[in-house]
């Protein structure tokens, strides 16, 4: 029997938070996405007639790309198989449950040689504020709570396109610092952005004070800069191509017919065994 993946994520929550958040002002990450995912469309020589957009926030997509099927990003993806030539799995799959499990879908409902774009929160997105909320729960309480979604580094989500079948993956980070007077700043930007904690096993009482009052004194100390504070937001992009048959493919080893010596015009030096 199949195990289901265990439940990190809060659905209720999740979409409590997201329908919470501010319009437009807490849209900026998600607007930043969605230019950026148009720009790499734009050099891909290819026009895209079935499209689908995954998304938690639909008015960012619907006035940009009116004709695409948006779909929620469920666990369960309301997608059919072999019914799209493009998939945007847009700032949502850092909230999967099942990040691989979410790819595989997209896989199946790509026609063959079709494209993946997805964009998500990595792993160094809210770095200072991680270290430092924990630190100051651990200084005022001696213990540690579930603050700060866990999410993936670069090498770590690119591998999983492969294990999702995807073909020909490619992954690449954008790093954006945003600065705030104070973390209270911070983690009310968050709440606009809808991002703020719907991790299943948070805590459901309120947070002390004294906390907060900590977690400022240290994030004063270590990443203040011109008495403003740092915050780290990295966007990890992702594209595969759903595998078929026209797609260039990697040769053999030892299947070359030309030596790289010769190509070089150089010596070739053998290694000693």
């Amino acid at each position: 029997m199949t195990q289901s993946p265990p439940q990190m994520t809060d659905r209720a929550a999740l979409l409590r938070n997201r329908q919470r958040a501010q319009k437009p002002k807490g849209m900026f990450l998600q607007t930043l996405v969605a230019d950026d995912i148009q720009d790499r469309l734009s050099l891909v020589n290819r026009d895209f007639t079935d499209i689908a957009i995954i998304t938690g926030f639909p008015d960012i997509w619907q006035p940009r790309m009116p004709d695409a099927t948006i779909v929620s990003d469920t666990d369960t993806l309301a997608l059919t198989a072999k019914s799209h030539d493009l998939i945007i799995h847009a700032l949502a799959l850092h909230w999967a449950n099942d990040p691989v499990g979410q790819l595989i879908q997209c896989r199946h409902a790509l026609k063959d040689d079709g494209l993946l774009l997805t964009a998500s929160f990595g792993g160094q997105t809210l770095q200072e504020l991680r270290a430092c909320l924990a630190q100051a729960e651990s200084d005022v309480t001696g213990g540690l709570s579930p603050r700060i979604l866990p999410m993936g580094e670069i090498r770590d989500l690119g591998a999983l396109l492969q294990r999702a079948g995807f073909a020909l993956p490619v992954a690449d980070s954008l790093p954006l610092d945003v600065s705030y007077e104070t973390t209270l700043d911070l983690m009310r930007d968050l709440r606009a952005m809808g991002e703020n904690n719907a991790l299943f096993a948070r805590r459901k009482t309120g947070t002390a004070r004294a906390i907060f009052a900590r977690t400022e004194e240290l994030y004063r100390q270590s990443f203040a800069e011109d008495d403003r504070l740092k915050a780290t937001f990295e966007i990890i992009f992702m594209t595969g191509w759903s595998p078929d048959e026209s797609q260039p493919k990697p040769l053999r080893p030892g299947s070359a017919s030309a030596r790289l010596a010769d190509a070089l015009k150089t010596s070739e030096t053998k290694l000693k065994p």
